[in-house]
């Protein structure tokens, strides 16, 4: 089938450089004399037909901007029977032939499952903070949040150290430690505490006691979301250490910000790679880059649980403090 009009559409948590993506997608698609049209929140206007077409001017302005000016929306309604068939209807009445989908694993799902049940052609483009796409060296935006969670690590590093305190500081990551360990790494924390460990905290404790025998009196352990709260946390290290602890979550700011030239680059450079690989026959996967090279991996393989190397990163964050 021969594409001529394809719809982009940001879908799940929010990743700064998904903009740059969607200007990308925008203004590639009609330089190859393709029609464009833009999704409003997600999978939710894709059922309820919030569809507008776009040309050059509908992406000005946008490629410093983090967010997503299609929003984006968690769509319970897609994942039924029901909310997917009107999502089809939706497709060909708007004689859309392709989809661009900007998002993460689970938005990947979504996408694996729509061309499963009715053949709609799609290309993902992964955008997550949590840099948790199987078979992807890097998503848009992961640089970005961890950029975002360094700076405040550092900043945070100069009051522990001038007050000498112990604090817990809480990161982005419900089921992937990458801000996490990335950030304790980058920002010469002392622990890290993620989904994909157990962490035993009495020996946490113990080291913080035994460095503040021999005059270290500052520490900073960055924990993420999905492995525990940070108040919680703070709370016990204070109980088993008698030691002054401060817990610090960093919330939504990870999300937000201006992406860093990094993930604009990238995503600019996989908006032009999800446009190609539409125009060659290749849908049901996601562009990416693999080994410093843009490339295609199945969403099959996209969607499964990413595996990262923790116990490297651990060793070497126990060696370096």
């Amino acid at each position: 089938m021969a594409i001529k009009k394809i719809a982009v559409l940001t879908t799940g948590g929010d990743a700064p450089g998904m903009n740059a993506a969607i200007r990308s997608v925008t203004r590639y698609a009609i330089y190859k004399k393709l029609q464009v049209a833009g999704v409003s929140q997600g999978w939710w206007g894709l059922i309820n037909d919030e569809i507008k077409l776009m040309d050059r001017r509908s992406v000005s302005g946008i490629i410093n901007q983090g967010g997503t000016v299609l929003k984006t929306s968690r769509c319970l309604e897609f994942r039924t029977v029901k909310g997917m068939k009107m999502a089809y209807q939706v497709v060909k009445a708007n004689s859309i032939d392709a989809l661009v989908v900007i998002g993460g694993n689970g938005s990947f799902t979504a996408a694996h499952r729509l061309y499963n049940k009715y053949k709609v052609p799609c290309i993902g483009i992964p955008a997550s903070i949590d840099n948790d796409v199987n078979g992807i060296d890097v998503t848009i935006g992961s640089d970005t949040a961890v950029n975002t969670a360094l700076n405040a690590i550092d900043n945070i590093r100069d009051t522990a150290t001038s007050m000498e305190r112990i604090f817990v500081v809480e990161v982005m990551g419900r089921d992937s430690g990458y801000i996490a360990l990335t950030v304790a790494l980058g920002g010469g924390c002392e622990a890290a505490i993620i989904p994909e460990r157990k962490y035993n905290l009495n020996s946490i404790c113990s080291d913080i006691v035994k460095g503040n025998l021999q005059g270290k009196l500052s520490w900073i352990i960055v924990v993420a979301e999905g492995a525990g709260s940070a108040v919680d946390i703070a709370k016990k290290i204070r109980k088993i250490t008698g030691l002054d602890s401060r817990a610090v979550v960093l919330g939504h700011v990870q999300r937000g910000g201006r992406p860093t030239a990094f993930s604009r680059d990238l995503a600019l450079r996989l908006g032009q790679a999800a446009v190609d690989a539409l125009l060659s026959g290749q849908i049901d996967k996601a562009v990416g880059l693999c080994g410093n090279k843009i490339s295609t991996v199945s969403f099959a393989t996209a969607i499964k649980k990413k595996k990262i190397k923790i116990e490297h990163w651990y060793d070497l964050i126990k060696i370096l403090t």
